[in-house]
């Protein structure tokens, strides 16, 4: 199964995340897909950029958003 999730990037105690499709059975910050945008929760207010085309067609495609992943594309308006 396809996942739409968060992977963290960034220092220690400074997180930073890619928006990106994975299998679900990849650890949280291994191999991955695509690459479908960032998320940058320390900036005020924080900061969603997410390319709301690609994410369409994976999610046209049967890819599964994680619950934080869904409320930051409804964000990002999707």
């Amino acid at each position: 199964m396809v996942k739409i999730r968060l992977t963290r990037l960034g220092a220690h105690k400074r997180p930073f995340y890619r928006v990106v499709v994975a299998d679900s059975r990849a650890r949280r910050d291994g191999p991955f897909i695509e690459i479908l945008g960032t998320y940058d929760p320390l900036k005020e207010p924080s900061e969603i950029k997410i390319d709301l085309e690609k994410a369409k067609t994976w999610l046209q495609h049967g890819a599964q958003p994680t619950d934080k992943v869904k409320k930051l594309m409804q964000r990002a308006g999707l």
